[in-house]
């Protein structure tokens, strides 16, 4: 700590909460699949199941949405 604040405005810490891990980003995106694009279907295989998933993801592909983490006020002298 002492050697980077020899360093001012080279790194910038982003503290990522335990709350807010990627896995919960990975639950929400299978959440949102079950609640748009599989929701009330019926398929004849799991042939055509995959193509429907496979056609969701490419949608949401084509308009990504960026997951920012939030701000969240952390004192690094604290540590």
């Amino acid at each position: 700590m002492n050697y980077l604040k020899t360093r001012p405005n080279r790194f910038i810490y982003v503290h990522t909460p335990t709350h807010g891990s990627w896995l919960n980003l990975i639950e929400t995106y299978f959440s949102k699949i079950a609640r748009t694009f599989l929701k009330h279907i019926r398929v004849v295989s799991t042939d055509e199941l995959r193509e429907r998933i496979l056609k969701g993801i490419e949608e949401t592909n084509a308009e990504p949405v960026i997951h920012r983490w939030k701000n969240f006020d952390f004192d690094m002298q604290n540590t």
